[in-house]
Order: structure tokens, then sequence, then C-alpha cells
């Protein structure tokens, strides 16, 4: 592996955050921590002030998203929030920078922008969380519902990347599955894998189902759809934003709905620290060629 660096500083994040570091410690390069003082003790991971981190390192990771609404680091691990100043900005400065949602850095700190490299939006990424976002939510499925998934009617709307996961994980289940899709290939992708496909804006001809997974950031499961398919099912919305489910609508129907979001930090920490880490080594590697 030759990605042309040797220390690594993660700034701010949760327990995906700390697998990353372990991992990165593990395959011996220099890790330092910061924004994360509760942590006690991390073995080869120094834990220091964001500042001290940043000065130490060739490259800096900050979590998923970099920011939040409020334009703070995610530091849940911090016992005191953590902004991006200017003495950390300036000790993060001209060093490579990789982050989730490069976006939001613009509002809060435009300078760093040249420096960073959005991980969250290679496909690499997207695949791999797509895998731990799909084994979360058949978690909560079956925490959830009070049958097996195997014989349970269960729909998944959308087929994107967490939808094919999901449509190969109830297939091999047993699930009575019928998965929704617009493309004409999508849905003879579906019929191919052993579920029944429907074209998503015919969801109204289906009849109930017990468990439900959207996956389509968009509002699909209206009061309508929910009173005629999912009155008596666990419905699991893993949709990002506001999702696509009629969450009101669904609290007055008495329908048990969960809005799953950040999975892969919930469910697998450990997998989904290893993919960012995974993600990185791969930008590093194109860049020294």
């Amino acid at each position: 592996m030759n990605i042309g660096c040797g220390s690594f500083a993660i700034i701010g994040g949760d327990k995906r955050q700390l697998y990353c570091a372990r991992s990165l410690s593990d395959d011996g390069f220099a890790v330092a921590l910061g924004g994360f003082d509760s942590v006690i003790d991390m073995k080869n991971v120094e834990v220091t002030s964001p500042f001290e981190a940043a000065l130490m390192s060739e490259v800096i990771i900050l979590p998923l998203p970099c920011v939040n609404q409020k334009g703070l680091i995610s530091a849940p691990f911090s016992k005191e929030d953590l902004s991006l100043d200017a003495e950390l900005i300036s000790a993060m400065k001209g060093k490579k920078i990789f982050c989730g949602m490069k976006s939001r850095l613009e509002s809060v700190c435009p300078e760093l922008l040249p420096f960073a490299v959005d991980y969250y939006d290679r496909e690499e990424f997207a695949v791999l969380n797509a895998l731990a976002t799909a084994e979360g939510a058949l978690e909560i499925a079956m925490r959830s519902f009070e049958g097996t998934i195997n014989g349970a009617k269960c729909l998944v709307c959308g087929f994107g990347r967490i939808g094919k996961v999901l449509t190969k994980m109830l297939v091999s289940l047993g699930a009575d599955l019928t998965v929704s899709a617009r493309k004409p290939e999508d849905l003879a992708w579906i019929e191919i894998l052993g579920a029944k496909a429907v074209q998503t804006d015919e969801l109204y001809k289906l009849e109930s189902f017990d468990v439900i997974f959207n996956t389509i950031p968009a509002y699909v499961l209206s009061c309508v759809l929910l009173a005629k398919i999912a009155l008596h099912a666990v419905v699991i919305d893993l949709a990002s934003g506001e999702g696509g489910v009629d969450k009101y609508a669904a609290k007055r129907l008495g329908i048990t709905h969960i809005h799953a979001l950040s999975l892969p930090g919930k469910a697998a920490p450990k997998t989904a620290g290893e993919i960012v880490k995974k993600t990185i080594y791969h930008i590093l590697e194109e860049d020294d060629r």
C-alpha cells in the first residue's frame, strides 16, 4: 500500500471515528484524536486537543457530516462544543482534509474548501454503507416485527443501492417480497432476484404488508397509501432528510414507524469506521499515481 503519508488526525466524530483511528494505528500509522477528551485509553492512539492533533498530522479526517447545522463539528466524546475556530483552521490549512458532506464547510470556513475531499461522494463508500444500512434495517425489523422474516409479507420501496442489498437479503431469508422501482431494467432485475416487482406509482394497487422498508428520499408513503398497505405493518424509513413517510399520519393510524437515520454508525460502527479508512486509502493511492 502506497498512500504517501505517515500520520493522521481524526477531529471529532463518534464510534465510527474511534474504530477508524484504531484501524489506522493497527496499519502502522501515527494517529492523533482531537475532540475525544472523555476517551480514556486508545493504546497507540494519542488523545489530544483538536489543534495539536491537526498540527502534528499530515492528513486530517473530519466526521460525516463534517459540521452540523449549527456549524459545529460533531463531537459526542468531547466535554465541550468543537468549532472550526481561527486557530484550528490555521493548523489545518495546506493539509489533506477528508470529510463527509464537504459542501457544509462553505458557510463555516470556505478557506478550507481547496484542501478538502468528500469521501461521502465516493461510490465505494456509498455501496459499502448500503450493506451496513441494510443489515441495520433488518436488525430493526427482526426486533420490531412480532414474527419471522421468513414468510412475512415485505415491501421495499426503491431499488437503489440500499434497495438492491435489502432485496438480496430478504429473498435469502425467505420473505414474501415485493420491491418497487421506476425503471424497466430495475423491474426486470427485481424479478430475476426472486422478488415481485411493482411500479412505484402503482403501490396503491397492493394489499397490506407486515414490514415495509422505504429507501426513496421523496414523499412516497402518504396517509392514503399507509392506510391501505401499512395499517398493521412495521414501517422502517431509511431515506435521508425528512424521509418518504407521512410520519404524522403513521402516528394517527397507530402504525409502528421508525425513521432509521445513520444506521452504519449506530448498528455497525466498527465496519463504518473501516469503510471510511478504506475509502480514504483509495483516494490517497489515486493521488500518488
